[in-house]
């Protein structure tokens, strides 16, 4: 007989992880509502540090990783005490944990604004605080698996396993896609370029939505659903077929979000194949966690924490059935660039990782308060106006998306494009802006209720947390053994299959459990990315691409800086709507000097691929000073410190230099005195400015910088010649469209 032991929960490092969830959550709602009404009214843009380009990504990183990582947090040092029947291993380390991730948050949030980042959507962050990051998850997983090390329960039940996946595959993909080479403190170039940039940037950001917005939601639901229900987990077969299929078939789906583009078809139209597959799976999970409640349905309509994740297991089973069908190419071809895309993020992360968030909030609070919840009326109050909000914000962008799509691919009766400027599609959105705001106002409503509710909660806590001993029989290394070499299976395969007899002995082997883990990862990255990197006609050259100019990497670095890319692609695509409006359509030879790409996944201003030589350097001058001066309707924000701010000579030669450690193939001249180029190029681009009319003594200005660069683009290959040769004929590209 097993001797038995005692110990108590580590409720404080719950408490503290759960209470910044919310602060940040609020935080970073607000600073979504705050962009959301920029779009509606440009003139809540403050420049330089509070455009939508700098604010945009400061949103995200604070949702994705502020809310919703303080939130996984928080479910996984809960429920894995109690599922393990253990403290955490170590109390140090989970507060290095907390520390360091909120300092992590607080870096973010100071460096984002400031203009320093890698410009990859939602891996912004620079150098430094990406290995903060790698090193805070690298404690975080220490302490994990140091605790299914020393459990009492012999058998890892399914959030584990989705606790697993999380852990090492989010590892694996931050470390992969944020390889990058520094050039100064703050700033650093991707070690990838172009098409493959892309590539690993969409296995990584289609993946951070598995991984960090999924898995670990899905291990929360199978824990606290069935403990708010009262009932068992509907089917724990079910649960295998769920983890399993999802784990080995999220990876592959990434390249989906580049059909069209300069990534080889062979590659998005495999993204595409995995991700209708993962409909199945997907809604697996979700028939899981709605049967669950079979038989409670009464205790939901009494039960706001039931209710939070009935709507977010509902969201998830309508995010996971959108999101393979805007991987279909044809869906693709009218969603990519459009707010469509906006309402299918913001459908999962506030409609299910919200939603099961609120949920799990409230079930906690009065276990870790130890005292009773202050307003169960407001907490159903906050269910009914967030439930309000998501839908208002969700449909608007549906419809803006939709709109956006139809008009920018409308031809009128003799052949023309119906809508020739981008702005008359961007001024039809602003009144579904409005709606959206209206939506995200009412949602933020409802995470301030929660605030409220907690800090009433929290006042009414005992003098002392109370911390029982828990008695559990120890369980001695002997197990695994035993479990290798254990009773004999029944009879006969299938009943071997059926009865999931393999599984439960994997479930009793963290070890075996984690390697199966990430071989499943690890093959479906491999089989997309060793033909990507390795066989060269992927990416065919073209002899007249040349490096950016020492200038014109600078002006590009001003670009990122600013978060353009958030509002203008960089990709062609071979669609006659397309070419007819932008210029020839992108090759993937083009970008091969590009650390890192640019292609966008947005369009609120029109592509700007084939920007150098439309229109003059006065132009652009005034055009940044006021957009509206130039663009009738524009929603651009002005950026006046282009006019003041002057270009920083002395961090040019550093730059060019990184560039050329990547592989970029500057002459000597570049590598000896860069400065010296881009001074000459400054001063030959603010003659011209005051030749065409504009204003003087521009030469060491950031603005020279920034018309450099965007004169240069698309201008490597030729753009006047024959449609024929340029383009796919009209007819080819209709058939493809469709």
């Amino acid at each position: 007989m097993s001797r038995t032991e005692t110990f108590r929960y580590d409720d404080d490092i719950v408490r503290k992880f759960m209470v910044a969830t919310l602060v940040w959550g609020a935080v970073g709602m607000l600073v979504g509502l705050w962009i959301a009404l920029q779009l509606a009214a440009p003139s809540l843009n403050v420049a330089p540090y509070f455009t939508f380009g700098r604010l945009r990504p400061l949103h995200t990183n604070a949702v994705i990783f502020a809310f919703a990582g303080n939130a996984v947090f928080s479910a996984v040092y809960y429920s894995s005490q109690r599922l393990l029947k253990t403290r955490m291993w170590s109390d140090k380390l989970g507060r290095f944990h907390f520390w360091g991730w909120q300092a992590i948050i607080a870096a973010a949030a100071i460096t984002l604004p400031l203009g320093l980042t890698q410009g990859k959507e939602y891996a912004e962050l620079e150098w430094p605080i990406d290995l903060a990051i790698a090193v805070v998850w690298v404690v975080f997983a220490i302490n994990f698996f140091a605790t299914l090390r020393i459990r009492r329960e012999r058998h890892m039940y399914v959030a584990i396993w989705f606790y697993i996946a999380s852990i090492v595959t989010v590892a694996l993909l931050h470390i992969f896609n944020n390889l990058s080479l520094p050039a100064g403190a703050f700033k650093s170039y991707s070690i990838y370029a172009g098409v493959q940039d892309a590539f690993m940037q969409w296995w990584y950001g289609h993946n951070a939505v598995a991984f960090v917005l999924t898995t670990p939601f899905l291990g929360l639901m199978y824990y606290f659903l069935p403990k708010a229900a009262g009932r068992p987990v509907f089917s724990y077969r079910l649960s295998i077929l769920h983890f399993w299929t999802l784990v080995f078939l999220y990876i592959w789906a990434g390249p989906h979000h580049l059909h069209y583009t300069a990534l080889p078809a062979w590659a998005s139209t495999l993204g595409m194949v995995f991700s209708i597959m993962l409909w199945m799976p997907s809604w697996g999970g979700m028939i899981n966690g709605l049967l669950t409640l079979r038989g409670a349905w009464n205790k939901v309509a009494e039960d706001p924490v039931l209710k939070f994740f009935v709507v977010g297991v509902t969201f998830y089973g309508m995010s996971t059935f959108e999101g393979p069908m805007m991987s279909i190419r044809s869906v693709n071809a009218l969603s990519h660039y459009t707010d469509w895309t906006i309402a299918h993020v913001h459908g999962g992360a506030l409609g299910w990782v919200g939603f099961m968030t609120f949920g799990m909030i409230y079930w906690l609070m009065p276990r870790l308060f130890q005292t009773e919840l202050y307003s169960k009326k407001l907490a159903t109050l906050h269910f009914w106006i967030a439930t309000i909000g998501i839908v208002l914000y969700v449909v608007a962008m549906w419809a803006a998306g939709i709109t956006q799509g139809l008009m920018w691919r409308a031809f009128d009766e003799t052949g023309r494009l119906q809508y020739p400027d981008f702005l008359q599609t961007v001024n039809r959105l602003i009144p579904m802006y409005w709606v959206r705001a209206l939506g995200g106002s009412l949602y933020i409503t409802g995470t301030l209720m929660c605030a409220v509710n907690m800090w009433k909660t929290w006042r009414k806590r005992p003098a002392q947390y109370e911390e029982p001993e828990i008695t559990a029989p120890a369980l001695d290394d002997s197990h695994e053994e035993d479990l290798r070499h254990g009773a004999a299976p029944p009879a006969g395969a299938l009943a071997r299959v059926a009865q999931a007899r393999f599984h439960r002995k994997w479930e009793g082997l963290p070890r075996l459990f984690t390697i199966l883990t990430v071989v499943a990862v690890l093959v479906a990255s491999l089989f997309e990315i060793i033909p990507t990197f390795v066989i060269d006609s992927n990416v065919p050259t073209i002899k007249s691409v040349k490096p950016y100019t020492p200038l014109e990497l600078y002006g590009r670095d001003i670009y990122i800086r600013e978060g353009c890319y958030n509002c203008h692609s960089q990709m062609v695509r071979p669609f006659v709507d397309e070419v007819v409006r932008y210029g020839d359509y992108s090759k993937p030879g083009e970008f091969v000097y590009d650390h890192p790409f640019q292609w966008g996944s947005r369009r609120i201003g029109p592509d700007l691929h084939r920007e150098g030589g439309r229109r003059s350097d006065v132009w652009h001058v005034h055009h940044f000073r006021n957009p509206r001066s130039t663009s009738k309707g524009s929603i651009m924000p002005a950026y006046p410190h282009f006019y003041s701010d002057d270009i920083p000579w002395d961090v040019i030669q550093d730059r060019v230099d990184a560039m050329a450690m990547l592989g970029v193939p500057y002459d000597a001249t570049a590598l000896h005195d860069a400065s010296g180029l881009a001074h000459a190029q400054a001063k030959q681009i603010a003659d011209a400015i005051v030749q065409q009319g504009g204003p003087a003594g521009l030469q060491d200005k950031e603005v020279v910088a920034l018309i450099a660069y965007l004169q240069r683009l698309g201008t490597d290959i030729k753009v006047d010649q024959p449609a024929e040769a340029a383009a796919p004929t009209p007819t080819a590209m209709t058939t493809e469209v469709k």
